[in-house]
């Protein structure tokens, strides 16, 4: 296609990644389920403005320039303190359940699908990884336990690089399969080298550059620049040096890059954000307009086979062996097992290799016209010798492999296309919905200060199952609440960056507990201004800056008059007192605000012949003011029940409530 023909479609692919970025944000919703179906609709399957033909001989280096921004992205937001600090469920995550996941797939593949082992791993490799495009959107509308977000976040991240290494690894076994065990191992080594070696000095060419621009005019975006032509460039030269060692090439450069001290780091990552919906768009549009819808359909029983167990047996049997012995309870490892859609590096790989795939198919049909050309009379060209009976043994083995490529890049499209419609529609669009269900969705809360007082809240809180994450300065400090199982941040509360990396923009409540009232003050008003937390408080260890406080709008709890008041409690109230710290190891007390149209208009009478015997209404707040109810209080919508009792018939309670 000419020039004029090509702009106007890459102009329509351009708008459409924009499109379906905005939609996917305004939805909560990764952005590639909308470019998967502009894909079909642009497609062969539908009206057929963009096919494998439209970009001719350019596709393979579009894709090319495409693959290379995503992986290097990816393996720049691989961060090794990220990965030093996560927790054993996540580092098996990313070892022994990427493995699951890789043979699982693969021999699934081979048996349902009667597919070649080279081809199977191929398929396998690629679905090993989730990645940070499908996990962050259900993740910024899905609030679930710290732990939980680390762990799908740092799987995706970790195997989107390592699914991309390691698939290059499988295909160059496809495309060297006539080669000895001895020359494959030659000649794999050979290019992962020149992959590492052209990674390694292309990372500090960009680095170096970025120093010495540092302090020039308009040294931010030239640093933008240096890194996004540096990452195709280092990509290019790897491939035109070794063939398919640009893939390692960009992740080693990434990986290098994301872990120094890199000047303008948050400017780069900004404008890696930018650029993402662009090369997002010409890879899942491209990767649609492959797919034929026949030749999914063709797949049949054996690729619903190939989903269906990715799904339902796969994915938890490895997060579940992942998962064994942890923290993590049954209904958190469900959600991690239902919420594990592909995405980005499947499909920008697949893509790649299919067109290469192609061209490997095209080049043996050329080489077989030649050698039928030469062998028989007459001539015959590379698009119909293969469907000729009569052109030679050398001809027709050249077609052989010719078809055998066919229908591996045909076979490999068709799943990875399949896998990740059926994964992102199944487990990214209900995700919320998932989370509701098996109930992992607790109130997010920040302790800043992991001392005493901190960590008593802490247990008070993981007692009901809330998502507590503790920002603590002290290294050791850190490394105790660690080992008792908590979610900790190794930094300064007052710093807003690291309340961020707490997860301070969802959280519900921020709590300041350090023994600092200024430090206390700083990180409660970071909170609420900053990040506008919901509820902000505050320990305030000198009683007379309790007014400041509340002026601020920080709600306070002063230590001298807590103790006081815990002490006259003791002396003046002893049985009300046993029984407060009796709730500690069995009892609660929770606040639910009445929602449901069941609830409101009943009377406490009425809702109380719903209530388990050992569960009361102790208190009402209704319109802002709280009073004991009597039988006879009717209960209206955006009332306050305040809920006395044993801890799981509350927890049941709260529960009917919410969901009535």
């Amino acid at each position: 296609m000419s020039s004029t023909g090509i702009l106007p479609l890459l102009s329509i692919i351009l708008i459409t990644g924009v499109a379906a970025k905005a939609l996917g944000d305004r939805y909560g919703l990764p952005s590639i389920i909308f470019l998967l179906i502009a894909g079909i609709i642009f497609g062969p399957s539908g009206i057929g403005i963009i096919t494998q033909e439209t970009f001719g001989s350019s596709l393979s280096a579009l894709v090319g320039f495409a693959v290379a921004i995503i992986v290097f992205e990816g393996a720049f937001n691989l961060k090794t303190k990220n990965i030093r600090q996560a927790t054993s469920t996540t580092f098996r995550l990313v070892t022994i359940g990427a493995l699951i996941a890789l043979v699982g797939t693969s021999v699934a593949v081979k048996f349902l699908l009667n597919a070649p082992w080279d081809i199977s791993f191929l398929i396998g490799s690629l679905l090993v990884a989730t990645g940070p495009t499908v996990i962050t959107p259900i993740l910024s509308v899905v609030s679930v336990p710290k732990q939980v977000e680390t762990a799908m976040e740092t799987e995706g991240i970790v195997n989107d690089v390592t699914a991309a290494i390691l698939a290059v690894v499988v295909f160059e076994a496809v495309v060297l399969s006539d080669f000895t065990p001895q020359e494959f191992f030659a000649e794999f080594i050979q290019r992962m080298g020149v992959g590492v070696l052209v990674g390694v000095v292309g990372s500090a060419i960009i680095y170096y550059s970025i120093k010495m621009i540092v302090k020039s005019e308009n040294a931010s975006q030239n640093s933008r620049l240096v890194v996004l032509v540096g990452a195709i460039g280092i990509f290019t030269v790897a491939n035109t040096v070794a063939s398919e060692a640009g893939v390692a090439s960009v992740a080693v450069a990434g990986i290098i890059l994301g872990n120094v001290d890199l000047p303008y780091e948050e400017d780069i990552e900004e404008f890696k954000g930018d650029i993402t919906p662009v090369v997002l768009s010409l890879t899942f549009i491209t990767l649609a307009a492959l797919v034929k819808i026949p030749t999914i359909l063709a797949l049949g029983l054996g690729g619903l086979g190939v989903v269906l167990l990715i799904i339902f047996v796969i994915r938890p049997l490895l997060v579940f062996i992942s998962a064994f012995g942890s923290s993590f309870t049954r209904a958190q490892k469900l959600f991690i097992s239902f919420v594990g859609p592909r995405g980005i590096i499947p499909a920008s790989v697949a893509t790649l290799f299919a067109v290469k795939l192609g061209n490997e198919a095209s080049s043996l049909r050329e080489k077989a016209a030649t050698s039928a050309t030469e062998n028989a009379s007459g001539s015959f060209e590379a698009g119909s010798v293969c469907t000729k009976s009569d052109i030679g043994q050398e001809a027709m083995r050249l077609c052989g492999e010719a078809s055998t490529f066919t229908a591996g890049a045909d076979l490999l499209v068709s799943t990875v296309f399949l896998v990740i419609f059926t994964t992102v529609l199944l487990q990214a669009g209900p995700a919320k919905y998932i989370a509701e269900a098996l109930n992992v969705m607790p109130m997010r809360v920040i302790i800043v200060g992991g001392g005493t007082a901190g960590k008593e809240l802490a247990d008070n809180l993981a007692s009901r199952d809330e998502d507590i994450t503790i920002v603590e300065i002290n290294e050791g400090r850190v490394e105790e609440l660690r080992k008792q199982g908590y979610s900790v941040v190794h930094g300064d509360g007052t710093d807003s960056e690291v309340l961020r990396e707490a997860g301070a923009e969802k959280a519900k409540i921020l709590a300041a507990m350090t023994k600092n009232d200024d430090a206390n003050l700083l990180a409660a008003k970071l909170g609420d201004v900053e990040f506008e937390v919901e509820t902000v408080m505050s320990r305030v260890n000198n009683p007379e800056r309790v007014d400041t406080f509340e002026k601020l709008g920080v709600r306070t709890v002063a230590a001298p008059s807590a103790t006081a008041t815990a002490v006259d409690n003791l002396i003046e109230r002893p049985v009300i007192t046993d029984w407060m710290d009796d709730l500690k190891d069995r009892g609660d007390v929770q606040d639910v605000t009445v929602s449901s149209d069941e609830i409101a208009g009943m009377t406490i009478e009425e809702l109380g012949d719903q209530l388990p015997e050992n569960v009361i209404v102790s208190l009402i707040l209704k319109d802002g003011e709280s009073k004991v109810p009597t039988a006879n209080t009717e209960l209206n919508a955006g009332d306050q029940l305040t809920l006395m009792g044993e801890r799981e018939s509350v927890d049941r309670v709260v529960d009917m409530i919410e969901r009535s």
